[in-house]
């Protein structure tokens, strides 16, 4: 499991440095290929990260590299996404009844949890 976290909100450009990072990851895996099971947050559906991706599988396609195979869930569908249960799981082993967590508590707890490293949040660019 890839995990990283963001320092803001999830918009389109933090959706781009994970998708470039996660296929650098993966290439260096030798992966050919990232299935993506999506919901339909604005963040995933936007035309912008839907051209990044397109543009980004031309380049995989010409140049070599991982390409982006995008399924987007039906709206208000969770059940379909294998992910959910173990989302679910995971927010039961790490929450704190008593108090709100602060984020740095979250991420280290998440990737304890998950067995994933902890990595620089992605930063959203202001423009």
């Amino acid at each position: 499991m890839l995990v990283r976290f963001v320092e803001g909100r999830p918009v389109g450009q933090v959706t781009e440095d994970f998708l470039a990072w996660a296929c650098t990851r993966l290439a260096a895996e030798g992966k050919t290929a990232l299935l993506l099971v999506w919901d339909n947050g604005s963040w995933h559906v936007s035309r912008r990260v839907r051209a990044w991706i397109k543009a980004h599988n031309r380049r995989a396609k010409a140049e070599g590299g991982v390409r982006i195979v995008a399924c987007w869930l039906p709206v208000k569908a969770p059940w379909l996404n294998a992910i959910e249960p173990k989302w679910v799981h995971g927010k039961r082993a790490i929450v704190e009844p008593d108090r709100k967590l602060t984020g740095e508590e979250v991420m280290q707890r998440v990737c304890s949890y998950y067995g994933c490293e902890q990595l620089d949040r992605l930063k959203q660019e202001v423009a």
